[in-house]
């Protein structure tokens, strides 16, 4: 039993080195092969910095400050 356990991890890594050497091609992981999608996700031309609106930041997280306090009534139950 313990013979073939080894036999199988030998040929899984024996599969893999020869994965990562590139016998069956380029890992996805190798880099874009389509550079094209990623020169047409970002255009710096289009993004506006603006400041937001106490509106707007009363929903924002402050990093570093005190939690804020749920706004939830508590009663005692009635019996």
């Amino acid at each position: 039993m313990l013979r073939w356990l080894l036999a199988l991890l030998f040929l899984a890594n024996l599969l893999m080195f020869v994965v990562v050497q590139g016998v069956f091609g380029p890992l996805p992981s190798a880099g874009g092969r389509e550079p094209q999608h990623l020169d047409r996700q970002v255009h710096p031309e289009l993004v506006k910095v603006r400041p937001i609106s106490p509106e707007e930041a009363a929903d924002q997280a402050v990093v570093g400050g005190p939690a804020p306090s749920a706004a939830v009534q508590a009663a005692p139950l009635a019996q």
